[in-house]
């Protein structure tokens, strides 16, 4: 596992080879954020079945993913794509079949996981860069293609905060939206924080939003250790879902894209804590 640190906290990165058995088909294997630390308040992240237990498919912490949109092969009929950083994967059997190779840079507050990836008339570069700054840490995902076949892109990041149990609150967004009518879950409170309906069991309540997003979005999220944390998105969310349990509650804002060959995309998050 790597770390990255300073006064204040302390950023847990698992490593995409010693960590592997954290890994499967879901979540990008470079630049997983497996736990952030306060030095005075402890551990600030959770995940659906966190502290109890782990396993690949839920994660903890702040995972990203790509699995929304496998590449897939033409030529072929089976079960076997490429999802951009993990690898390959058979989605039948739910198992990546060989995992994308990753180059790391490390930096006293910075971390840089690079891989290429191929597959029949694909071909990519992934960047994805993780900088500790203050009590602020940025997310950076950069895709190039190198191939002759447009790659489409639907990527999400998946932070899991812990459910808040002094408030029925959860977050608050910068941008018009509404919660479907009937949904089971949440309801908006008086100051426009979304909060809890109801306490959630194992399975959670998901919930996409109608949304109206014409800017980045800046979301503040309720934490019983600090108050209040926030984040901020460089881009326009498409799909914009909400899910939590018992043990957590998540935003996942999605950037969604096509990149044409011999281009470039890139985005980020700021995680404020």
């Amino acid at each position: 596992m790597y770390c990255l640190a300073n006064s204040s906290l302390q950023i847990e990165i698992l490593d995409p080879i010693t960590d592997r058995n954290k890994f499967g088909v879901r979540y990008c294997t470079g630049g997983y954020i497996y736990q952030v630390s306060d030095l005075k308040h402890g551990h600030l992240l959770s995940g659906p079945t966190y502290p109890d237990s782990f396993n690949w498919f839920d994660g903890q912490g702040i995972p990203d993913a790509f699995n929304w949109m496998p590449l897939r092969s033409p030529q072929k009929n089976d079960s076997e794509v490429l999802i951009i950083g993990v690898g390959l994967c058979d989605l039948l059997a739910k198992q990546v079949t060989r995992f994308c190779d990753w180059q790391i840079e490390e930096q006293p507050y910075e971390l840089r996981f690079t891989t290429e990836q191929s597959f029949d008339a694909y071909a990519l570069q992934l960047i994805r860069t993780l900088t500790l700054n203050g009590r602020s840490l940025r997310s950076h995902t950069q895709l190039t293609n190198r191939g002759a076949a447009f790659i489409p892109i639907s990527w999400f990041p998946h932070p899991f905060y812990p459910q808040p149990q002094r408030t029925a609150e959860l977050c608050h967004f910068n941008i018009p939206f509404q919660l479907p009518a009937g949904n089971l879950g949440y309801e908006l409170a008086a100051n426009s924080f979304i909060q809890r309906k109801t306490q959630a069991q194992q399975q959670g309540f998901y919930l996409p939003l109608n949304h109206q997003a014409q800017q980045p979005l800046t979301i503040l999220q309720r934490h019983d250790q600090l108050g209040l944390i926030g984040a901020n998105c460089s881009y326009v969310p498409s799909y914009f879902p909400i899910w939590g349990n018992q043990h957590c509650f998540s935003w996942e804002p999605f950037f969604q894209t096509i990149i044409a060959p011999q281009h470039s995309s890139s985005w980020w998050l700021d995680y404020h804590f």
